[in-house]
């Protein structure tokens, strides 16, 4: 029997990085001791490209990714080198501005564009320091927001925008309008291209922390959640679910190894 190929699609904030300081230090080795033994880290974030080469960079290893909510892929040929190095799934952020303007004006007023607001509220949004706020700015596909309404006009605003065939993908810390694209649909693009290529049965694991990992997770051969004060698993719906007592980055590498650990 062929060996498997272990594809982790991971989530970064919140799961492999520290809710607070964005570090992940702690389990730099064992991600590279993973990459070492030939199983594949995908992230699959909300992150920016600019953002998931930053922590490449750190990491010190380049990566197949899946960036903006499942809006492009990036890296593909490092996995065969006769698999396209980008894949675009999402129209570009100027087309979906001009969608996005036909909303009502009344509950466009409930919805705060993060890209046109103070720089300082922005840091204060992102959490992030000064010198890392240009790559979480620099979307090529989806619009940072944050929702000001009610119950009410979050329903009519979801409504609305299912309608004119986009989305909006809740985050913790900020929430991304952009095309009817999400983390699973693009696994499921990059595992049609890579089964084109390797022979090899492949067995994907899944890992994130928040409400815009969910389909990831449901949609993964070992779905793996990272422990989030600020997110209740209890209702979720998700078979073998393997979950961390723990927060990022030590709740990543706790999951994973009993995720690993059950493949073998």
């Amino acid at each position: 029997m062929k060996k498997y190929l272990i594809i982790i699609f991971s989530d970064l904030d919140g799961t492999i990085l520290h809710r607070s300081n964005f570090k992940f230090d702690k389990i730099k080795k064992y991600i590279k001791k993973l990459i070492s033994r030939k199983i594949i880290l995908v992230p699959n974030t909300s992150k920016t490209e600019l953002e998931i080469k930053d922590f490449m960079k750190e990491l010190g290893i380049k990566l197949p990714f899946i960036c903006e909510n499942g809006s492009a892929i990036y890296n593909l040929n490092l996995i065969n080198p006769k698999l396209p190095k980008k894949i675009i799934l999402s129209r570009n952020i100027g087309n979906i501005f001009k969608i996005y303007n036909k909303i009502s004006s009344n509950l466009r007023k409930k919805i705060i564009d993060v890209r046109k607001i103070d720089q300082k509220e922005q840091i204060e949004i992102f959490g992030l320091p000064k010198n890392k706020l240009n790559a979480a700015l620099k979307r090529k596909f989806t619009i940072p927001i944050k929702f000001i309404g009610n119950t009410h006009e979050k329903k009519k605003i979801n409504s609305q925008i299912k309608k004119l065939g986009l989305s909006i993908q809740y985050g913790g810390r900020v929430s991304n309008l952009g095309d009817k694209v999400n983390k699973s649909k693009a696994i499921n693009v990059f595992l049609k291209m890579v089964k084109s290529k390797i022979k090899n049965p492949i067995k994907t694991i899944g890992v994130g922390d928040n409400h815009n990992d969910i389909n990831m997770l449901k949609n993964t051969d070992i779905p793996c959640l990272v422990f989030n004060k600020y997110f209740k698993s209890s209702n979720l719906n998700i078979k073998k679910l393997i979950t961390s007592s723990k927060p990022s980055p030590q709740g990543w590498a706790d999951v994973i190894k009993k995720a690993v650990l059950k493949l073998k």
